[in-house]
Parts: C-alpha cells; sequence; structure tokens
C-alpha cells in the first residue's frame, strides 16, 4: 500500500476521537441513541476543523449494525463497506467540481430508490456553497422532503453564501477553531504513534501557524517529519519561510523608539532574505498584539524564554493606546500594499512615515473614522474661516448704510459675518488684478486622502500621501507635489473630478482643486482669466493640452 499523508492516516474514526468539537459529537450521538436523526444538517465552520470526518462518522453510526451509545462499531460489514468506500448507500460529493443542475439531478433521481444494503442512503454534500444558483433550487424541494431512507448532510465553510430557503430547511451545526492547547496535544499523540520527537515550542508554533485548523497542523508536521527526527522552533521558521521572532521583535522595538533607520535596515535585510513583505507585516501586527496582550494581562503567548524578555522589556516603554494604534496603522499599510504594484517600497514608505510622526493617530483609519462622524456644516464653517485668515482684511470696504441694507434683506448668523467680508474683499482683490499668496495647510488633508482610499482610488491616493494642500483662494485648493512623476498622475482630468468628489464629501461644498510642485509653494495663483470668471460668477473649467 502505498504512503497515505498523515492527515488522512489519523483522522477520527469515532466522535470520541474528535478533537475540539465536543458540543457537536454529544448533540449528534444523542440524537442516534434516541432515534431523532433528522434528515438534513449543515455543518459549517472554518477549514479542517473536523465538518467532513464527522459527516462520515455520523454515516457510519446511523447505518451501522452494532452501534455503542451513538458510536460506530467500525467492525460490522456496513461500516466496513463505508470506510473502504465500497457501499454506494453513502455518497460523497466535491460540489466545487459537481455544481450544475444535471448533478443535483441525478441526486434526485437517486433519492427514489431504496438503499441496497444499508438502513439510509446518505447524500455528504462538501462545499456546498459552491452550488450554483439552479441547483440549489433544484435540490428544495428533495431536501426540505426527502424520503426517510435519504440523509442529507451539507459542509461549508461559507455559510453566508447560501441561500436563506437551503439554512431553514438544515439542521445547523457551527465547527469551532480548535484551540491551540487541543492541537499541540493531537500532534504529541502522533508523533508518539510514529516514533518521533518534537520541541513543545515548535509544537506550539505550529499550532499558532494553523490558526485553528487541525488539518492544517498535521500537514506542516508531515513536511516536518520527513525530513528531521527531532523538530524545532528553527527548522519550522526555515521549512514554512517565516520570520524569526526575536527579529520581528526587535523591528516592533524600533518602531516604538521611532527608530526609522533602523526598522528599514532591519526590514530590507530580510527581504534580501527571500521573506514576504506581507508576511513580514502580518508578524509585525502578531507580536505587536503580544506586546499589548502583556501590557494588559501579564501574560504572553510566544515561543522562546528571549522572546517573552523582549516583550516585557518593550511593555515597559509603550502604553495601550500607542499599541493599538500601531496594530491599526500596520494593519491598514498591509491592506494598502495589496493594491501596488511596487509592495516592498510602498510598506517601507509608510513604516518610515510611522516613525516619523509624533502622534500615529493621525495616520490611523480608525482615528479618521472617528473623525468623519464630525458634522460636516461646522467643517465648512472652519474651511471659510481659513480662506478668510489667507486673505489680507480691509476694514471699510462695505459702507454701514449697506451693512444695514444687506443685514435686514438677508439676516444672517453672527459667524457668518466675517466670512461674507472675506468673499467681498476677494472680489475687490480680483477686480484690481491682486492675488493673495500666503497659503495655509488644509487640517482635514488625511481624512480627504482616506475618502478617496474608500472609494477604491488606490492609484490616487498613493500619488497624494507625500503631497500637501493649502487653500489659495476662495474655493481653489492647491495640491503641491514633491516629485513630478506623481503631479502627472494626478492631474489628469478624471483623478481631479474624483479629488473634487471627496473635498465635497468632507467639507460640504465644492472646490476647485489646482496642481502645483513643491518649489512653486507660494507662487502659485489664480490666471486672469479665472479671476474675471469668478468676478462675475461665471462656471469654467480649465483643461490643459
Amino acid at each position: 500500500m502505498g504512503y497515505r499523508a498523515l492527515y488522512r492516516e489519523f483522522r477520527p474514526l469515532k466522535f470520541s476521537d474528535m478533537v475540539g468539537q465536543d458540543h457537536i459529537s454529544q448533540i449528534l450521538k444523542n440524537q442516534i441513541m434516541n432515534d431523532r436523526v433528522g434528515h438534513a444538517y449543515l455543518f459549517s465552520g472554518i477549514r479542517g476543523t473536523g465538518k467532513t470526518t464527522t459527516a462520515k462518522i455520523f454515516a457510519r453510526a446511523i447505518n451501522c449494525l452494532n452501534p455503542v451509545e451513538g458510536e460506530p462499531c467500525n467492525e460490522c460489514e456496513i461500516c466496513k463497506g463505508i470506510l473502504n468506500e465500497t457501499l454506494s448507500d453513502v455518497t460523497e460529493i466535491d460540489a466545487a467540481s459537481n455544481n450544475g443542475v444535471d448533478n443535483i439531478r441525478e441526486i434526485r433521481d437517486e433519492v427514489m430508490y431504496l438503499p441496497t444494503k444499508a438502513k439510509y442512503r446518505v447524500y455528504i454534500i462538501d462545499e456546498v456553497h459552491m452550488l450554483s444558483t439552479g441547483a440549489f433550487n433544484a435540490l428544495l424541494k428533495t431536501l426540505e422532503e426527502p424520503p426517510k431512507h435519504v440523509k442529507f448532510i451539507l459542509a461549508t465553510t461559507e455559510p453566508n453564501k447560501l441561500p436563506a430557503t437551503i439554512l431553514s430547511r438544515c439542521q445547523r451545526f457551527d465547527f469551532k477553531r480548535i484551540s491551540n492547547e487541543n492541537v499541540v496535544a493531537r500532534l504529541e499523540e502522533i508523533l508518539r504513534s510514529i516514533g518521533k520527537t518534537a520541541d513543545v515550542n515548535a509544537l506550539k508554533m505550529i499550532a499558532e501557524i494553523s490558526e485553528g485548523a487541525m488539518r492544517d497542523a498535521i500537514s506542516i508536521l508531515d513536511r516536518c517529519v520527513s525530513d528531521t527526527d527531532n523538530i524545532t522552533v528553527d527548522y519550522i521558521s526555515g521549512l514554512i519561510g517565516m520570520p524569526d521572532g526575536m527579529e520581528i521583535l526587535d523591528i516592533v522595538d524600533n518602531m516604538v523608539d521611532k527608530n526609522a533607520s533602523s526598522v528599514i535596515t532591519k526590514i530590507d535585510n530580510m527581504l534580501n532574505e527571500g521573506k514576504n513583505i506581507s508576511l513580514l507585516l502580518t508578524e509585525c501586527i502578531k507580536h505587536t498584539q503580544n506586546v499589548l496582550v502583556y501590557l494588559v494581562t501579564n501574560k504572553v503567548e510566544v515561543y522562546s524564554q528571549d522572546e517573552q524578555q523582549k516583550v516585557q522589556q518593550i511593555s515597559k516603554k509603550v502604553s495601550v493606546d500607542e499599541l493599538v494604534d500601531m496594530i491599526a496603522y500596520i494593519s491598514e499599510v498591509l491592506n494598502n500594499i495589496k493594491w501596488s504594484s511596487n509592495q516592498n517600497i510602498l510598506a517601507k514608505a509608510l513604516l518610515i512615515k510611522l516613525c516619523v510622526n509624533e502622534d500615529i493617530k493621525k495616520n490611523c483609519k480608525v482615528d479618521q473614522t472617528s473623525t468623519q462622524t464630525q458634522n460636516k456644516e461646522e467643517k465648512r464653517v472652519n474651511m471659510e474661516s481659513t480662506v478668510q485668515e489667507c486673505i489680507p482684511q480691509k476694514q471699510e470696504t462695505v459702507s454701514e448704510q449697506n451693512k444695514d441694507e444687506v443685514s435686514s434683506a438677508n439676516p444672517e448668523p453672527k459667524a457668518f459675518e466675517q466670512i461674507n467680508s472675506a468673499q467681498q474683499l476677494d472680489t475687490d482683490k480680483q477686480k484690481s488684478g491682486q492675488h493673495s499668496t500666503n497659503g495655509k495647510d488644509i487640517d482635514c488633508w488625511n481624512e480627504i486622502l482616506t475618502e478617496l482610499k474608500d472609494m477604491g482610488k488606490v492609484k490616487i491616493y498613493a500619488n497624494l500621501i507625500n503631497a500637501s494642500a493649502q487653500i489659495i483662494a476662495e474655493n481653489v485648493i492647491g495640491i503641491y507635489f514633491k516629485v513630478e512623476f506623481a503631479k502627472t498622475i494626478v492631474e489628469n482630468k478624471e483623478n481631479i473630478d474624483n479629488i473634487k468628489q471627496c473635498v465635497k464629501n468632507v467639507l460640504g461644498k465644492d472646490y476647485e482643486i489646482r496642481c502645483f510642485l513643491e518649489k512653486e509653494k507660494g507662487k502659485s495663483k489664480l490666471s486672469d482669466v479665472e479671476n474675471t470668471a469668478k468676478q462675475f460668477n461665471i462656471p469654467i473649467d480649465i483643461v490643459d493640452e
């Protein structure tokens, strides 16, 4: 007989062998012992948690000739036939490759026939969410009222994709992620059976990597035992390409210390070793979380004594809020680089930004989201005040008599008097051909960038990260670029329109957008044509040839 993978060789044969799913095993055994077996079941949960294995055990248990307290004996003719896959009464279907209407129609025709040897004809449909809409419709009636000798067991990792009409016809059981302790215990049991040994920290690392999926953990173990008799943390790190834990903690430590040079040097070294930037950032998030958990609970989930000491050392010089903000920011970086063709460059640039900024919250999406809930009318008033500050004031532009007439004809809140005066002053300035060059940076520029990213305009967002923005005239925003290439990309008409929309979403009113290089800051001004158009309130759109 050929070699069998460990996850197949050590697949549980009884409910009592299942790991971490006792809440499901006990209910199914009770149903079998009390003869209350339903006609349709839905097993849902992440990969590798035992959905298909439980379905097969259940199929044997309800057909077993000599069941013991709801467990299959695995010795009778029926059990052996199901285990050997020679009994046609139990059928396993992969819905990923058999997802058409015709496949379900075949089942619908077959269910009318009695089982050949077993008590029940059982259909196990794996990855059932892959069925087409037509296939689901064809399954509905049969699933609702199948013949008494037919049982359906559906398994899926994505129950949210199933129609409500299917969900309502099944008894649903949700499989939990398997805890690290249970994974380690199961791996130790397998190692004893095959005569191998492993460092307990190495098994903890495997459990952590598998993220609650037992099959993944056993598959990693299978790769290890085929090459070595003693499995260590270093061996597993090298095997799966995971960055060294101490190196990651050093990066986290330097982030806390705002040491951008050291962060970039260490990341470059790891990238040169063939490590993936996404995996690096994921590990940074995980180890930052370890520091946070230690700071809150005084417990740490890491693999070695050196790492524990490093976590404790970092925790002494950072607060809970800072760690939460770091996790939020790095998570945002990880999400951003997915859309970039130069992931390494963008990731390093954003991490430098994290290190050089004293206030991390200014760059965190979490904080920006809360800022977006501010009243937009209030922002509009603040922006109008900014416009006023950008324009020199004249005290006697409007006569007292005119002021009284305007006030009686159209009374306004006092907060807007200065704004209207500023607008009139700006009109006077435009008539005289003068221009304001005293720009003021826009406080909510980061929020406008976040709005762009949320709209899916990642290319524009990436080219605006290092740009700044100022009010250069009433209703006109100037964007200043350090690199001409970025300016060329952004000043495309379609991109400008997208920026205008985001500015309007954040500030609550329309602004014109103009693009300049950084060296032009303080010299940029509107053309005479634009000034004349604004003076007479004529809408124009300047298109660069």
